[in-house]
């Protein structure tokens, strides 16, 4: 397809056709590039995956699950005081810990330990997890999020990574 042609003269209208259909290829190219970026993004970005300290391993008694608190693993510079995120602990025995995310698969909200029932449960829509973080009941499609722990210098340290949206 030619633009245009020397020998030949080119009418009006062809002229605005031609104009029309490159101004509408610009502003289509234009539109499709933050799209195209978001697409791609995910791919070029680094994940983030930190070990946070989040005690001494004295402090934690065998068989009891507890509240850890530590700096989220991809914080904002304007984050503030919602760049600290939290964990349940739990320690299995001498050596062992687990570790699961506050936040529910199904929505994001946060879970809250029942010691007395040894369940995780979600107060806003009735998410329950078993102790080892598997769905007991409600809507969550799947298991609490897992983070690995380890012991080094006699300090309980949690890898920290974003969490999952889906």
């Amino acid at each position: 397809m030619k633009l245009f042609d020397q020998n030949d003269e080119i009418s009006r209208r062809q002229f605005f056709n031609k104009l029309g259909i490159l101004l509408s290829g610009i502003a289509g190219l234009v539109l499709a590039l933050p799209v195209i970026g978001f697409l791609i993004s995910p791919l070029l970005r680094k994940v983030v995956r930190d070990w946070r300290d989040v005690g001494n391993l004295d402090q934690f008694k065998i068989g009891t699950t507890v509240e850890v608190s530590f700096e989220d693993a991809s914080p904002l510079p304007w984050s503030g005081i919602t760049a600290k995120t939290a964990a349940w602990l739990r320690r299995v025995d001498e050596t062992n810990f687990v570790a699961f995310s506050i936040n529910c698969t199904h929505l994001g909200c946060p879970v809250r330990w029942l010691p007395r029932a040894d369940l995780f449960m979600c107060p806003c829509h009735g998410g329950v997890y078993y102790k080892d973080g598997q769905v007991a009941a409600g809507p969550p499609p799947r298991p609490l999020t897992q983070y690995p722990v380890r012991i080094r210098n006699n300090r309980v340290e949690i890898r920290t990574s974003q969490l999952p949206i889906t």
